[in-house]
């Protein structure tokens, strides 16, 4: 029994006390007085677990650290291709020119990795990433 159930048959006991004293002609008042402290107990109650279910579902939104947005359009995939192949060429030369074969690789290393971490974002299953599923906690693979 936790302090507020305590406080609540404390005062309980002191109504029941009170009607004992006072007799049957304000049994009607002290029961609705009585009945009022515990619907304000309980509302109280509620309105904690409704914050609390709230900030967790913040909290969950928040450690996702994205929120729900459209599906990637054909038009930015194709956009994020063409940039990336544009400066792939004075990368290429740059890279090429100071650090010949080794700098032209460490450049089209980096090029596609770029790409590959693009293509992972907005294709989660591509690389056989594990995701949770949008209805609860299990693992798809």
């Amino acid at each position: 029994m936790d302090a507020r159930d305590t406080d609540l048959k404390k005062e309980l006991d002191a109504t029941l006390q009170t009607r004992r004293e006072l007799g049957e002609e304000y049994e009607s008042a002290l029961v609705d007085s009585f009945l009022e402290k515990v619907d304000q107990r309980i509302d109280g109650a509620v309105e904690r677990r409704v914050r609390r279910q709230f900030a967790e579902q913040q909290m969950t939104a928040a450690r996702d650290g994205r929120s729900p947005r459209p599906v990637d359009s054909f038009g930015e995939r194709f956009g994020f291709g063409i940039v990336s192949l544009v400066l792939a060429v004075p990368l290429s030369a740059i890279g090429g020119g100071v650090g010949h074969l080794p700098g032209l690789l460490v450049t089209w290393a980096g090029i596609v990795g770029v790409n590959v971490v693009q293509a992972a974002r907005t294709n989660p299953g591509l690389f056989g990433r594990r995701h949770r599923a949008e209805k609860g906690d299990a693992w798809e693979g």
